[in-house]
């Protein structure tokens, strides 16, 4: 009888559940809404009913062949009590989320902040693959990030660490919703590149990119200010080159304190691949303390993407 687990990715947006086995294949995966806001109980209800469906779909018995459940959820999270302390995104405080799913599925559950368990992921089996000391940073909505540190997921003494989308990169600067001004995501996260080629279009009316959204703003994201530079336009290459000395400033401080074997880049915007880490790499090798060395950082993109969480959550209990 086969074994498996699962990894249960939870976001704000949609729930995302995968059967996993033993070499990090994800053998299905099923999604559906997270419906926020709502009681935690309700979340709770339909992460159970979720692993439940994606069992019964795969004629897998879930009291006999699911070792475990993984969960990444966003927030401040108590691993090891298995406690959600703070979810801004949930409006959840103390949430006993491993101890309550325990009681709707019959199985142990785990937890993980999300951003550490896609960490995990691509350690385990992208990017990062075989590199004991990597960090992970995704550039979304915000910046994510996770540390791996000899194989095992760093997050300092009250599970809060490696919050590198809040380290200051410009002293008051942009207001960032966690309260401190100019933090590095309010720079370098593909909102900012968006917001920002918003900020240019509106100061240039005439720009070709107005072309590429069809007049629309509401269109605009972070894929724009690539595409006109790969169609010849100076404004949009400038946005770019921009916005990889903003990615380059922050790595740069990543590496000088943690010279981790690999800086992993995820999220939408890492698919330009070398477009934008070539660019980064370059300034980062004009600042990084150690630029001397033989050895040095390796930046890479991630591999895994939307699957890193579900992967990770799912060996959290390896």
């Amino acid at each position: 009888m086969n074994k498996y687990t699962i990894g249960v990715d939870l976001g704000g947006t949609n729930i995302a559940a995968g059967i996993v086995d033993e070499n990090y294949n994800i053998v299905d995966k099923m999604s559906c809404k997270t419906n926020l806001p709502r009681p935690a109980q309700e979340v709770e209800a339909s992460i159970a009913e979720l692993c439940r469906q994606l069992c019964e779909k795969n004629n897998i018995d879930i009291e006999t062949q699911i070792e475990y459940v993984g969960i990444g959820t966003p927030g401040n999270v108590n691993a090891k009590a298995g406690v959600v302390d703070f979810s801004a995104n949930f409006s959840y405080h103390n949430w006993q989320l491993a101890a309550n799913m325990e009681k709707l599925l019959p199985c142990k559950v785990y937890i993980e902040n999300d951003a550490n368990a896609a960490a995990y992921g691509e350690y385990l089996a992208g990017g990062a693959k075989g590199s004991p000391f990597a960090i992970i940073i995704t550039l979304g909505t915000g910046i994510g990030s996770g540390i791996i540190i000899d194989g095992k997921i760093f997050t300092g003494f009250v599970s809060a660490g490696g919050e590198f989308g809040h380290t200051v990169i410009e002293i008051d600067g942009r207001p960032c919703m966690c309260g401190r001004n100019g933090c590095w995501e309010k720079y370098a996260s593909a909102r900012a590149l968006t917001e920002d080629t918003c900020t240019a279009m509106e100061q240039h009316k005439d720009n070709m990119m107005w072309q590429l959204v069809d007049g629309d703003l509401s269109k605009v994201n972070a894929r724009t200010a690539f595409d006109a530079m790969r169609a010849g336009d100076a404004l949009g290459a400038q946005l770019v080159d921009t916005f990889a000395k903003y990615i380059a400033c922050g790595l740069t401080d990543v590496i000088n304190i943690f010279q981790p074997d690999v800086i992993c880049i995820g999220g939408g915007v890492s698919k330009e691949g070398e477009t934008l880490l070539a660019p980064i790499r370059k300034y980062v090798d004009k600042e990084d303390f150690a630029r001397d060395n033989e050895k040095r950082t390796r930046i890479v993109p991630a591999k895994l993407f939307n699957d890193a969480g579900i992967v990770g959550a799912a060996y959290l209990g390896k």
